[in-house]
This record gives C-alpha cells, structure tokens and sequence, in this order.
C-alpha cells in the first residue's frame, strides 16, 4: 500500500505494472481490494492504480468538504499523469462519468461494471425488491446492514445464498461494514456532487465507453447500462454476464478482464 497527498487528504492506492494508466475506482459497498481479480491481468500491460476512495478502506476523511471527483482529478495530478482511463464499479463508476464530465482532459476512456450515474433514481420494484429481500435494518448495526446489503447487491434479487460462493459473501460482507462505517462518518462532512448531475448528460461523454452488468444484479442496474450505451456517443455495450451480480468484477473476473484487456487495447493503440 502506498500513501499520497490529494486536495489535502491522505489516500491509500496500490500501484502495479507500467504502460499506459488505469484507475479502479471500487463500490460504495467496497473498497479498492474488490479489484484483487484485475490488478494482476491488467498490470502485464498497464500502470494499474487502485484508489480507496476518501473516507473508505485505508484513506483518510478530514472534516472539509470535497467531491469525489476532484479527488480522483487530484489523484492524477498528484502521481503527475496528464490522462488515465477509468475503471469503475457500481458508485466508483459514478465517480468516474462524474470524473469524465468535470475534467473531461484528464479521462481518456471509461469502462462501467455495474454502474450507478449521478441523479439517476431508483425504480419502485427496486425500493420494493429491498423491502421483500431486506427490509428495515437498523443502520447503527453495521453487521446487519452488511448482510441485507450483500443479500440485495451480491447475491441479487434472483438468486438464493446457497448459489453464490460462501468465500465471496463472507469477503463482500467483510468489506461492505467498514463501507457503512465509512458512509457513516462521510454523513458528518459535506461531500460536493456534480451539477447539473451526469443521468442527464451522459451524451456529453465523447470518450471510449464500455458498459456491461451482471444478469443476477437488479434489474435496473441492467436498464441503466442500456440508457449509457443508448446516450454516450460510440459507447460499446457487452452483453450481461451470467450468474453475477453487482459486484461483477469480484465474482467473475476473467470475463472482465477480458473485457477490460481487449477495451485498454483499443483505447491505447
């Protein structure tokens, strides 16, 4: 693990491999340890750096206020890399279209795993999905709140915990309580957030876009990756991966990586 100064905070990053840059920006139910699966595939070809996010994992949360895609803007200039492209899953992938769109010099591509966008809003059968899968969670009680949010997001909404890997729920568990506590103590700091926000400017994005989800994950993850690639410009949309859910990177790595490998290329050749 490495430490660098960024708009004031520290962030932890690892930093693998050289050639062109990648940065992986991790879930809001994570941190930057989901990525375990991509660093040794794409480090063969690339300077792979793989942030925690302000205030989650290892990184630091002064009590100032800062957006997260400064942070990333800042991440770049403070390692002195002009343009990176940008790897993102779930909010790591709204992080980075917000990155794209508030600097968008320094992004040279994205490529989104079960992406949320700034300004979207959920659907009722997925605030119904919740209440049938999870219900009310006392959010004081991390363990809980991770075990209904892994249930919702990792498992999804069509399969039953019997079906996924006992390791991967237990690590997605382990990872989402320290993301609660961190959602916590980010409650207390005023956090920026890209406005107008991205859901309605996604055909700004004039860059290399690749989208794709797991089909286990809620429907509207799905449906959301269809409006990016129906909105950005050129944007190439993969189809679903089977049996994963929301943290498709994790739970199916070599379909990703694949995915990732044959995109990078493109994008720096």
């Amino acid at each position: 693990m490495h430490r660098i100064t960024v708009n004031g905070t520290s962030i932890a990053y690892d930093e693998v491999g050289t050639g062109s840059p990648v940065v992986l920006l991790h879930a809001g139910i994570a941190d930057r340890r989901m990525w375990r699966g991509q660093v040794p595939a794409l480090a063969t070809r690339h300077r792979v750096i793989v942030p925690d996010l302000r205030g989650y994992g290892d990184s630091e949360l002064p009590p100032t206020p800062f957006t997260h895609h400064d942070d990333v803007a800042g991440l770049l200039d403070a390692l002195d890399l002009p343009r990176a492209a940008l790897v993102g899953c779930s909010f790591g992938g709204s992080v980075a279209i917000d990155t794209a769109l508030a600097h968008p010099d320094r992004v040279s591509a994205l490529a989104l795993f079960d992406t949320a966008v700034s300004g979207n809003e959920w659907s009722e059968e997925a605030n119904d999905l919740w209440d049938d899968l999870v219900g009310e969670v006392d959010p004081d009680d991390f363990v809980a709140g991770a075990a209904g949010e892994v249930r919702f997001w990792v498992i999804g909404p069509g399969r039953r915990p019997e079906d996924v890997d006992p390791e991967l729920i237990a690590f997605a568990q382990e990872m989402d309580q320290r993301a609660l506590a961190a959602e916590l103590a980010l409650g207390a700091v005023e956090v920026g957030e890209l406005t107008p926000p991205a859901i309605g400017r996604l055909s700004e994005l004039k860059i290399p876009v690749l989208v794709t989800a797991g089909a286990a994950d809620v429907p509207d993850i799905s449906r959301l990756a269809d409006r990016i690639a129906a909105e950005v410009p050129g944007a190439s949309r993969l189809p679903d991966v089977p049996d994963a859910a929301h943290l498709l990177p994790l739970e199916r790595p070599e379909p990703v990586n694949a995915a990732l490998l044959d995109f990078l290329g493109q994008v720096y050749s």
